[in-house]
């Protein structure tokens, strides 16, 4: 036990004392090629899920045409504890998405990218929708056969303002068509689930931006989906890392719990012709966040609204590996050392010559605050 004298007692914020002392290690990577299964391409890959119980992970396919998760055998070599690889990946099983009616959705009816699975077997997958067609984002409740089970109400918000006689051109409002609900994941418990948008909200956007200087702010919402119903609780802003004019668009790409005591990680990327793919991994708490749910938009003064506070964790660039297009972020198998695995993998947007991308991460913690 360490033992600290009061002359030796460092000087700490608040703020500071609210994240835990968090590491994360490099450990390797496995590539997959786009391969044929079962009459379908894998790739797309936007999103995984751990399933504990069976050692498995479902991955999601953001295919608007057939949407469709992936049962992945992933193996580890832990011969050197201290180095752990990814031996074996094996494509197991593919199932596809129904709707209420129990059919297969019909071609961009859903465009989903977020996957979480439940201590009672169910997955909820998040949508961002697809606008031009008037097909609304939504968060949606699985099984594992595919077969729908649960959809949950959103803010007004997130969903744009339908035309009427009165006002033919409403303004741009709800979620930016393909930077929706990106980033999803639950409590350890499964009664609680969070889900962020990519990128602000059209009303939120500020009235004049500085690319690199102007703070943007994306919606966080935070529902409680155990019994005896579903019922929206909060709506917290996340502070988006500004791109500047090399990195071009950034956005946040998935979000996964830590405790529950509102620590999570959160996976921002950002894609620029001029250097490609990056990405950055931030610890964040919604510890001091104010509920934000009845404001809307946001006004240009945020005085008095306390925002998700976050620190950076890991800088992929440090890595000195190829930039990718990473999408999906989840928690795998303990490691031989007592120490918790961290599994990212990338989307490779279908592209024949593209990899999916797995990476593998020891992620180390404290028990005590950040002190």
């Amino acid at each position: 036990m360490l033992l600290l004298t009061g002359c030796d007692l460092p000087q700490v914020t608040a703020e500071a004392r609210i994240f835990l002392n968090l590491s994360v290690d490099y450990l390797g990577g496995y590539q997959l090629y786009e391969t044929e299964f079962d009459g379908t391409r894998f790739g797309g890959i936007s999103a995984i899920t751990y399933d504990r119980n069976r050692d498995r992970f479902y991955a999601l396919s953001d295919d608007r045409v057939q949407p469709r998760f992936y049962t992945l055998n992933l193996q580890l070599d832990q011969t050197k504890p201290n180095r752990p690889q990814i031996q074996t990946l094996e494509i197991e099983n593919v199932t596809f998405l129904q709707n209420e009616d129990a059919q297969p959705y019909k071609t961009d009816r859903i465009d989903p990218e977020g996957i979480a699975l439940t201590p009672q077997d169910k997955l909820w997958v998040s949508s961002e929708g697809v606008s031009r067609l008037q097909s609304p984002p939504a968060l949606i409740e699985f099984d594992l056969k595919g077969q729908w089970q649960q959809q949950l109400t959103l803010p007004k918000q997130f969903l744009p303002i339908p035309a009427t006689d009165e006002n033919p051109n409403p303004p741009p409002h709800g979620i930016d068509d393909n930077r929706g609900f990106e980033a999803l994941t639950l409590n350890p418990e499964g009664d609680r689930i969070f889900v962020a948008i990519e990128a602000p909200l059209q009303q939120d956007y500020p009235d004049a931006e500085v690319e690199g200087e102007t703070q943007h702010y994306n919606r966080f919402l935070h529902y409680w989906i155990g019994e005896p119903q579903p019922q929206f609780l909060a709506n917290y802003l996340y502070p988006l890392k500004s791109a500047d004019l090399l990195k071009g668009l950034n956005g946040l790409t998935e979000l996964l719990t830590v405790d529950s005591a509102g620590h999570f990680l959160s996976l921002e990327r950002s894609y620029s012709p001029f250097t490609g793919f990056s990405a950055e991994i931030f610890q964040m708490t919604t510890a001091l966040a104010r509920d934000t749910s009845k404001i809307d938009p946001l006004p240009s003064d945020l005085t008095g609204i306390t925002p998700i506070q976050k620190q950076p964790l890991l800088d992929l660039k440090q890595l000195k590996i190829p930039g990718s297009n990473l999408e999906g972020m989840m928690w795998g198998p303990q490691l031989a050392d007592g120490s918790q695995s961290l599994v990212l993998v990338s989307d490779n947007n279908f592209e024949p010559n593209e990899p999916t991308q797995f990476l593998l991460f020891r992620l180390r913690q404290d028990s005590q605050l950040v002190s």
